[in-house]
């Protein structure tokens, strides 16, 4: 099986293009060319597959092997893909997921190479019960969780799939970020698991954040968690409707609110590192 390891702001994943090739147990597969010792190494396995209702369809699984409904970082490193190797060469593109059909802006540099992607990641779902979260009220801004004796207050939305926010009061860069996201991930409050966001405000106009992904642990960088992170700095009255920069540990997104349509968009890298066979 021939397959390309691409990454964005670090959040790395093993692609494999079904126009080509076949798949037969992708949650086997993504346990295998995730391990970082005995496989490949990466966060994950993204397939990039024929769609007959958008330019292509990606499947998206977590180095645990659990299907994962929407990935922002990977959606770019997709659509750089379909583009520079001329499958879909288009500089507007649509991508299916289980989160729904994505449209995603190429911008492309001065040779035709897709640099950065703009990415309509959609409106942000803030009901309770489609998150889903266990919780009274809509938005969920005040969910208060505590571990090891410390307690954080959650705003918990979804962008396809779910988020967990916390607002943090310190140096993000030396926060427990394995500690805590590994227990809040599998909360009660979260029927099918969270992905949890630790979050510090530099200004209105740039956060710095890190992920606990759900089934992947701690990553570089989360796409929607990005979004979701903003969504929640804008439902707090902590920062306008964009842009912001998030700082990611691996790069930069940028991130903003339409008032128009009400879609948040996200604008970052993508960058291939190797093909492989396997």
């Amino acid at each position: 099986m021939r397959f390309t390891k691409m990454q964005g702001c670090g959040n790395d994943y093993i692609y494999v293009n079904c126009f080509e090739e076949s798949v037969s147990s992708p949650h086997e597969l993504a346990r295998s060319v995730s391990d970082r010792h005995f496989g490949i190494g990466s966060d994950g396995l993204v397939l990039i597959c024929p769609s007959n209702i958008a330019d292509c369809r990606m499947r998206m699984f977590n180095s645990d092997g659990s299907e994962s409904e929407m990935c922002g970082n990977a959606i770019r490193c997709v659509a750089k893909y379909v583009y520079d190797r001329d499958i879909i060469h288009k500089r507007e593109l649509s991508v299916e997921t289980l989160a729904g059909i994505k449209y995603i802006t190429i911008n492309a540099d001065e040779n035709d190479i897709a640099r950065t992607m703009t990415v309509d990641m959609g409106a942000p779902i803030t009901e309770a019960s489609q998150i889903p979260v266990k919780a009274e009220n809509s938005p969920v801004t005040d969910l208060r969780l505590t571990a090891f004796g410390r307690e954080f207050t959650f705003t918990c939305v979804s962008m396809g799939n779910p988020h967990a926010v916390t607002f943090i009061d310190e140096e993000i860069g030396s926060f427990e970020t394995e500690r805590f996201g590994r227990i809040f991930e599998v909360d009660e409050h979260f029927p099918h698991r969270s992905n949890i966001e630790f979050a510090e405000v530099v200004s209105p106009t740039h956060l710095k954040m890190r992920v606990w992904e759900r089934g992947a642990g701690e990553t570089l960088a989360c796409g929607t968690g990005t979004c979701a992170t903003f969504a929640a700095a804008c439902l707090n009255g902590i920062c306008p409707r964009g842009p912001v920069t998030v700082d990611l540990l691996g790069g930069k997104l940028t991130i903003e609110w339409n008032a128009n349509d009400g879609h948040i968009y996200m604008t970052g890298p993508a960058e291939f590192v190797f093909d492989g066979e396997i």
